[in-house]
């Protein structure tokens, strides 16, 4: 498991292995995940509280399509940018297919998500 701040601070370094992440759960943060050529086992976000047309979510159906597990935690849980806090204390408020195929639940501690097997296919 990796702590980022930021998205930004993703690397190949963080392939098949669960990213928390005090970012957003936005476009442009997905857009740090699809270009490494070795994804992460999963990638959570702070769901920014949805923001105009849900953009504070659209990381997970964009992640979807690129076979990577995501979820978002909420913003009322854990401060945006602190992914201490998000681990801690984030609250899952959305998920994708893949994330929610694993054991993702809703309202799920972040903490209780990183029990699951996320190396297992």
């Amino acid at each position: 498991m990796f702590l980022l701040d930021s998205i930004a601070h993703i690397s190949i370094a963080h392939a098949h292995a669960v990213v928390i992440s005090g970012s957003h759960g936005g476009k442009s943060a997905a857009e740090f995940v699809i270009a490494l050529s070795q994804k992460p086992s999963c990638v959570f976000f702070n769901d920014a509280g949805g923001g105009k047309d849900n953009a504070g979510n659209v990381a997970l159906e964009i992640l979807q399509a690129h076979n990577v597990p995501c979820a978002c935690y909420s913003h009322l849980s854990a401060r945006i940018g602190d992914a201490q806090d998000g681990y801690d204390n984030g609250v899952v408020s959305a998920m994708n297919e893949l994330a929610q195929l694993k054991g993702v639940e809703l309202n799920m501690p972040v903490k209780v998500a990183m029990q699951i097997d996320w190396a297992s296919h």
